[in-house]
């Protein structure tokens, strides 16, 4: 099988696997017991805090480890929101994770904010003008994603964080997918909080970090113990951490080392890289399909489209048949009837939108492999748009 749907998970890195083994196993220790095997958890658990920090261009206090990237996404924008007496306004949009959308939900019903989905174009993208203009006196926290895990349009986060930091509003990034394909460094992006998740670095599952200023006050979502700097209870999951740690530092290697063949003002990628090669391939191969956000700024191994006229799931499973795995979008909406509140906000009509294809790849992947699955895809339509137009004659 040929998995083009990293977007939702990755496999684990081998790495990773190793370096979590020994907190698994023989040095199992708490790290909040003061005994030895206790410091040695506490040891190692201080190490991937360091070396996490290091890449996110942050101090180690500022790192937060947490279930993974929608504890952290819930842990940023609650936390903040509620811990920022400035007061009870949100600033996001339609095209972010349920994670954001669902907290901000929460906050507006709960705790009485107040929500702004700040406008988006037909790509995804946000533009400062539209930011500017959602920014009010009273608005505590900004919360849009550096791409989109849906249709991989990348923000100019960057420039949309000087307009919120010019008028003294903290900014959080969901980078979940950015995240070894982009520099999403603090330092680099000038966010006041980034979340990330480890099982699309190569970490295991049920691990991710949220990395926030500690100018900005955070309210803890769980109570307890008073674990990590009293920002989230509860005894740390050592191992994890190691490994997420571990995972982040070698895809982020990875990603400055392949950085150095693309001009320092390439967003996404180079004209005429594979992905760029691979959406041409498609869309020559079948003219009714269309390309669902940004053709350029966009992530540099996301391809994403609508085909009008036939079922999505439908073609998902006879591509499985034929040895390609992908899906219609975010893993967390599979099974729902409900149309991509995503490319509901681009402005696609619902029946397009229920025809959404998502293939994204990991650095294995080749060439010859996106072009083997252009043309499989590309028979597939056939295959389905015939049995489509026999079904309704009879």
């Amino acid at each position: 099988m040929l998995h083009l749907d990293a977007a939702a998970t990755s496999p684990v890195r081998e790495e990773a696997l190793a370096a979590a083994w020994p907190f698994l196993t023989a040095s199992f220790g708490n790290p909040s017991s003061t005994h030895g095997l206790g410091e040695q958890a506490s040891a190692a658990l201080a190490d991937a805090r360091t070396a996490v920090a290091a890449v996110l261009g942050c101090r180690s206090s500022e790192v937060v480890f947490t279930s993974g990237g929608t504890e952290a996404n819930n842990l940023a924008i609650k936390g903040i929101a509620l811990g920022n007496p400035r007061g009870r306004h949100l600033v996001t949009s339609r095209v972010e994770h349920e994670s954001v959308l669902a907290s901000a939900d929460y906050l507006a019903r709960l705790h009485g904010f107040e929500v702004t989905f700040v406008d988006v174009d037909a790509a995804g993208l946000v533009s400062e003008e539209s930011l500017a203009a959602a920014l009010r006196e009273d608005t505590t926290l900004v919360s849009l994603a550096t791409a989109n895990n849906e249709v991989g349009t990348v923000q100019d986060i960057t420039a949309l964080v000087a307009v919120a930091q010019a008028r003294g509003v903290p900014f959080h990034t969901d980078a979940i997918q950015a995240a070894g394909s982009l520099d999403v460094s603090m330092t680099a992006t000038g966010v006041d909080a980034v979340s990330l998740s480890g099982h699309k670095l190569g970490a295991p599952k049920g691990v991710g970090v949220l990395a926030v200023r500690s100018r900005r006050p955070l309210e803890p979502l769980i109570h307890g113990g008073g674990q990590e700097r009293g920002r989230r209870s509860g005894t740390e999951n050592v191992a994890f951490a190691v490994a997420f740690a571990v995972a982040l530092r070698l895809t982020d290697a990875e990603r400055r080392a392949e950085a150095e063949h693309r001009p320092p003002s390439s967003i996404g990628d180079l004209p005429g890289s594979p992905r760029d090669v691979f959406v041409a391939d498609v869309l020559s191969r079948i003219p009714d399909a269309r390309l669902t956000g940004h053709a350029s700024a966009r992530l540099p191994r996301h391809a994403s489209f609508v085909l009008p006229g036939v079922n999505g799931e439908t073609v998902l499973l006879e591509l499985e048949r034929r040895g390609v795995l992908a899906s219609a979008g975010a893993a967390c909406a599979a099974g729902h009837d409900e149309p991509s509140h995503v490319l509901l906000a681009l402005g696609i009509p619902e029946d397009d939108a229920r025809t959404a294809l998502r293939f994204t790849w990991g650095a294995s992947t080749t060439s010859l492999d996106l072009g083997g699955v252009a043309e499989t895809l590309a028979d597939v339509f056939e295959t389905v748009t015939a049995l489509s137009r026999s079904s309704t004659l009879h």
